[in-house]
């Protein structure tokens, strides 16, 4: 079956959107860094964007802020996060797609 013709798996469309966001580890074990990375596209339960950072894998919590405009932007909700999948891109890069699991 060609790629074109297999079912789509994804429960919600997405949007190319972009806009910056702000990732950090919500595990206090973690390494603690601070990314704003802008999105590459997103649905009502999940975000797809890119990164320079080598550390994400699958089932990583994340905090996410979205949209991210400044610290105190009374418009940005923040989000408790999981990693469900990490594409290798050109030049280092990753592909970094998250499912939003609840706000915080």
């Amino acid at each position: 079956m060609p790629k074109s013709a297999e079912m789509e798996k994804r429960l919600n469309p997405r949007a190319k959107i972009s806009k910056m966001l702000r990732v950090r580890p919500s595990d206090p074990n973690d390494e603690h860094f601070e990314e704003l990375p802008v999105s590459t596209n997103v649905s009502r339960h999940g975000i797809y964007f890119h990164s320079n950072r080598s550390d994400y894998e699958k089932g990583k919590r994340l905090f996410i802020t979205f949209p991210f405009t400044f610290a105190q932007d009374p418009m940005a909700c923040e989000y408790l996060a999981e990693v469900v999948r990490v594409d290798k891109l050109t030049h280092e890069r990753v592909g970094v797609a998250v499912r939003l699991l609840m706000t915080v």
